[in-house]
């Protein structure tokens, strides 16, 4: 038993050096006159991340722009340590990141941008609500009068200011997750970094939090957020970004991720009135990998690898035929299922 568990820790101590020295040779190569990063996006520029011999995040290069950004990942996947690499309570290894033009170096101006809520719990011991959010505004250096006046429009948002002269430690699992969220907007930030903020909301407060994102976003802040509520993640997000064993494995919105999938064909949904004439019809040509009727003999099941050229065939097959559809929709459009076929242990591949 104990020189298996050797023999697996010195394998990967070795796969984390291999990849290690690998991002190295990467930033060897690279050029070193770049252009300047936009002020407007956050971006990675070839960020790697390591804790000894364990990878945190390898060769990450994105740009990420205003609006609702999701990260995707299961627990160890590299979540947390792109958000601590972005508010610079980490330092990456290798590469170079940037908030809107301001780095880890230069710690005022990147605090003054942007807002972060942890998932874990951390409150000044015998603190309300309201002294939680003041004391750290008059940290950052502002005035009493503009210290109240914050405060007060913090805790409106999340619908805390009837709490606000309770002591934290009293507060429900919901409410503590409401006031941090609150102290992380408190000062105005343009970019705010979100540890799982819907944990432990029911499901109104849930409800409310995702529309003052959605406010925010319309706004034009940055909202990057984690979260493994995949549907909810889904609903509110702008964009994507899917992350399995410290890589990145694609980005973008939900359909257009979607749509990289090279090796899982797209799945829809079809009741119509004749499902065995349709499906015989469909399977005829190359753009249907397979086409089953339902048990109810309502509707039918279709896999396509190449969804344009379906959906064109479906409009000429009911129009010629003079077939009567209910509904035609993606069956597996969704984030849950894009995140299932990019980690499956058979690979989904991405172009």
């Amino acid at each position: 038993m104990t020189t298996g568990a050797t023999n697996t820790n010195a394998a990967n101590a070795a796969s984390a050096a291999a990849a290690r020295e690998a991002a190295s040779r990467s930033a060897a190569t690279t050029p070193l006159s770049r252009p300047a990063p936009a002020d407007d996006l956050i971006v990675f520029d070839d960020v790697s991340k390591f804790y000894g011999e364990i990878l945190g995040v390898n060769r990450v290069n994105l740009s990420i722009q205003h609006g609702i950004t999701s990260l995707v990942g299961p627990n160890g996947s590299g979540k947390t340590t792109l958000m601590n690499l972005m508010t610079g309570l980490l330092r990456p290894t290798r590469g170079r990141i940037t908030v809107l033009g301001a780095t880890a170096r230069e710690p005022e101006r990147l605090f003054r941008t942007l807002g972060y809520c942890s998932q874990f719990d951390s409150f000044p011991r015998g603190a309300t609500g309201r002294e939680f959010i003041s004391t750290y505004l008059s940290v950052h250096g502002y005035p009493r009068n503009e210290v109240d006046e914050l405060t007060d429009t913090a805790l409106e948002r999340v619908g805390l200011t009837e709490a606000a002269r309770r002591k934290v430690a009293a507060y429900s699992k919901g409410m503590r997750q409401r006031i941090r969220l609150a102290q992380s907007v408190a000062h105005n930030p343009r970019v705010l970094i979100l540890d799982e903020p819907l944990n432990g909301l029911d499901p109104m407060a849930r409800a409310e939090i995702i529309r003052l994102f959605r406010q925010l976003a319309d706004e034009g802040l940055y909202l990057i957020i984690s979260s493994h509520i995949l549907h909810e993640v889904d609903m509110l997000s702008d964009s994507v970004i899917l992350l399995n064993n410290g890589y990145v494995v694609a980005e973008g919105d939900v359909h257009g991720v979607r749509a990289e999938i090279e090796e899982h064909p797209m799945q829809v949904v079809i009741r119509c009135d004749r499902p065995q004439f349709l499906a015989a019809r469909l399977f005829e040509h190359e753009s249907t990998v397979e086409a089953r009727v339902h048990e109810d003999r309502a509707g039918l099941f279709v896999k396509t690898r190449r969804p344009d050229e379906f959906y064109l065939l479906l409009n000429r097959l009911v129009t010629e035929n003079g077939l009567r559809v209910e509904t035609v929709a993606p069956a597996d459009d969704d984030l849950s299922a894009v995140y299932q076929y990019l980690i499956s242990s058979d690979g989904g591949r991405v172009r």
